[in-house]
Parts: C-alpha cells; structure tokens; sequence
C-alpha cells in the first residue's frame, strides 16, 4: 500500500518479507511505529525526520498504513500483536523475537547511507526494541518512546526491560562508551510506569537521558490518559513540552549520526 511522500521498497531477512516506507538523504534512522500501525501521526513524524536530513527506514510492522486511530482499531491490533509469535507482550528477561528482523534492517539502513551508524527509535509496542538493537553496532542513537513492554501487569513488569541480562550488558557496555540512550515518557501514562526509567537509571547511570513530561501540562489528543509523544500528542508549537522532546530526539541523532556538522 502506498505511503504519501514515501517509496516502498521490501526487506528480507531470515525468510521474512516485510513493506518498508523510505524517505528522504543522510545518515539513516528506523522508526519503529506504535499500536495500531502506521497512523497519519506516526507517518507525519517520519517525514520531519526525513526532512531534518535523514534517510527514514519506516518498516510495516502491523496494521492498515495510513488508517486513523480509533478505539476499535487499536483494539484489534493490540490482540494480534498478543498472539503473534513475533511480539512477545509479558516477557521480562527477552527480547521479541522481531527484533531479530530489525537488526538486520538497521545493517542494511547503515550499509546504504553510510556514516557512523543509524538511528533508531521504537514507540510503545516497539519503544524498548532500540534497546534490543543497540546490541548490534550499526545503532548509534537509540531511543524509547513511551516503551510499552512489557506490559506492566506487576511490579516486576513494571520494572522490566524487554532485554536478556546479556544484552543489557552489552547495552551498559555501549552506555558507557557513549552510546546513551533517550527516553521519553508522560509522568502519568500507565502503559509506560514510572519504575521502568528508574531502572533504566539503575542499570544506565549518566548513559541514559530521560524526558518525563507532566501529564497535568497535556490536553489529551489520543485515546486514554497522554501517551505518544511524538506522535498523537505532538503540539508542534515552539515551547510546547512534546516539541521540545522531539526537537531532542532530532538533536540526538544529530550529534551522533553527524558528528562534526
């Protein structure tokens, strides 16, 4: 299905084939999209980071592209996303296994744009998969957005990081290195509890930045209490705290995708 202002290409790893939406020049970033899929919002932030000077790798994960959110669509996706044997929803100490699939993708993005490495940002369903990616080299810049999983259904959850205890060491390993690692999230958002960035602090020290924006500050444009960051909830008006934490992300990949410019 087509994507305004995006060509779509396909990328095959490990026997699976999937749609990715590319856009614009540079260094290369993969924004991995939220529940339910790849909504007007979520395509609106590929484009400003294209257009900020990147070369955007958008991979159809799941949903309808383009399709608006609702309550019924987001719904349905969330059940498939349940059962399918690519996300795996409740685990603490692992990884879903996509994540495999998008390593390979983020090798590829470095392979044809070039420079230091590629960027990398996942959002609730996907946002603690650029820690999983991360483990790979190609990935100079990775961030959380309002990372999801796994769900938080106890204290342990809330806690957890979607991450192996070895992958997490090979995170600590490039955290200190200088590969930190930006999160965001709304203070009351229950999908993304608090106690998973004082454990991203435990384990990160000074190699994780988190930005935390009050949800009392939010009028709430998706569905429940404030959640996309930089999608759904993006007021772009200079000042607005959503603006401010996407001009972040921009700034980050920056500084690590073009060191020096």
């Amino acid at each position: 299905m087509a994507l305004e202002g995006f060509e779509a290409t396909e990328f095959s790893h490990d026997g699976a084939a999937r749609t990715v939406y590319r856009r614009g020049s540079g260094p290369g970033v993969v924004v991995m999209h939220e529940i339910p899929g790849i909504t007007p919002e979520v395509a609106r932030f590929a484009r400003i980071v294209a257009d900020d000077g990147f070369t955007v790798y958008l991979p159809h994960l799941f949903g309808t592209p383009n399709k608006p959110l609702s309550v019924g669509y987001m719904l349905g996706q969330m059940a498939r996303a349940c059962i399918s044997r690519e996300f795996s929803v409740l685990a603490r100490g692992e990884s879903s296994p996509i994540t495999d699939w998008l390593r390979a993708l983020c090798r590829r993005a470095h392979a044809e744009c070039g420079g230091p490495g590629v960027g990398a940002i996942g959002m609730c369903l996907t946002g603690n998969f650029a820690l999983s990616l991360m483990v790979d080299e190609a990935v100079m810049a990775p961030v959380l957005s309002q990372p999801s999983l796994p769900f938080p259904l106890s204290k342990s959850h809330k806690r957890a990081l979607h991450l192996s205890e070895a992958d997490l060491e090979v995170v600590k390993k490039r955290a200190r290195q200088g590969c930190g690692v930006l999160g965001m999230r709304f203070t009351g958002d229950p999908n993304c509890p608090p106690e998973r960035f004082e454990r991203l602090r435990e384990e990160l020290g000074d190699g994780f930045e988190g930005i935390e924006i009050d949800s009392n500050q939010i009028e709430t444009r998706g569905i429940g209490p404030a959640h996309s960051v930089v999608t759904t909830e993006l007021v772009d008006e200079a000042g607005h705290p959503t603006r401010q934490a996407l001009d972040r992300v921009l700034a980050l990949f920056r500084e690590r995708l073009k060191p020096g410019a």
